[in-house]
């Protein structure tokens, strides 16, 4: 039997998977009785994870988000990875102080090996030319604007029409949509005093407590946020927004991991795990493999082209596959 700090450590990386277990489940995968498990679930709760007790005929448990961040564990697979996120983050944004401090906590407790792999890595921040001058962006204005935009709450803002210009009057609206656009977050909402639409850039923004009323939303102009963008937007920078192959796809990944690699597209969040994207290119074939490099789960909205693409370009990466595993069984 495991001793009861190893066996707590099991028990912590087991609830951390994204399902409920069963106390039977649990005991069974610890070797331990049905009362051990119920013991050590208390002990757990002591130290502050939130689990909670799933009612039914078997019973079972299920760790929660709590008040406040608890311990975590980590494979080796999810180390590294949260490491190369941490190690990018660090480098030129807007929050690049807090990840080089959780990066070096968790490079003090990592095993040499796994160091070691992250140490190779070197990021270098590029701007890509198109974009010009990334401005920052401060993450809590991106939080607090997705809140009220879910929240449909009404809310006050400050806004400067540049970074040395003096803040325009207070401003009232109604947030629908937090988008970007080439590497710059916009807030498109409705000016209650302008009565109109208008895209706020949120590294202007500052918003303001507390907010208003809740509001019914509008019927945005061109019947979706794509097109009203980049009608927005066509010909301010001298370029084309058409594409002759258009498509819209929800990808299974926030909005901020999207739009660094998605400077020619629209990216509207639709809440902390996705985000829907609308982006073109010359052809479909060209348009569906372009999504791949994602690496996430994909819902196609449409058009109907843009379906037949992904399922073309699939079965030839199957027949690709097969092929490769054929010759390489008999030594091509």
């Amino acid at each position: 039997m495991q001793k009861t700090s190893s066996r707590l450590l099991t028990l912590l990386s087991l609830l951390q998977t994204p399902r409920d277990w069963s106390g039977r489940d649990l005991a069974r995968r610890l070797g331990v009785a049905s009362r051990t498990v119920r013991r050590d679930i208390d002990r757990l709760r002591d130290l502050g994870y939130p689990i909670t007790t799933v009612r039914g005929p078997a019973g079972g448990y299920r760790l929660e988000a709590g008040t406040r961040m608890p311990p975590l564990l980590f494979d080796d697979g999810q180390a590294v990875a949260l490491a190369v996120a941490l190690r990018t983050a660090a480098t030129g944004t807007a929050v690049a102080e807090d990840a080089a401090r959780a990066l070096a906590t968790l490079s003090q407790v990592m095993p040499a090996h796994l160091r070691h792999r992250i140490d190779l890595l070197r990021v270098t921040a590029v701007r890509p030319p198109a974009a010009g001058d990334t401005p920052e962006v401060d993450p809590e204005v991106l939080m607090e604007l997705s809140r009220v935009i879910h929240a449909r709450h009404e809310l006050r803002l400050d806004h400067t029409s540049g970074p040395s210009a003096p803040s325009d009057a207070p401003r009232r609206v109604q947030p629908h949509h937090l988008v970007t656009w080439r590497h710059r977050w916009y807030l498109v909402a409705y000016d209650l005093d302008r009565e109109d639409w208008r895209t706020f850039r949120v590294d202007r923004i500052r918003p303001r407590t507390p907010t208003g009323p809740r509001f019914t939303p509008r019927r945005l102009p061109g019947g979706d946020v794509s097109r009203f963008v980049t009608g927005r937007f066509r010909g301010n920078d001298g370029t084309s927004t058409d594409w002759p192959c258009q498509g819209e796809v929800i990808l299974h990944l926030p909005a901020a991991d999207v739009a660094p690699h998605a400077e020619e597209a629209i990216v509207e969040e639709l809440g902390p795990h996705h985000c829907r994207l609308t982006l073109g290119s010359w052809s479909w074939t060209a348009l569906a493999a372009s999504l791949g490099r994602f690496d996430t789960a994909i819902d196609v909205i449409g058009p109907p082209q843009l379906v037949t693409a992904c399922a073309d370009l699939a079965a030839r990466y199957a027949r690709a596959a097969e092929s490769s595993c054929v010759r390489l069984g008999d030594r091509w």
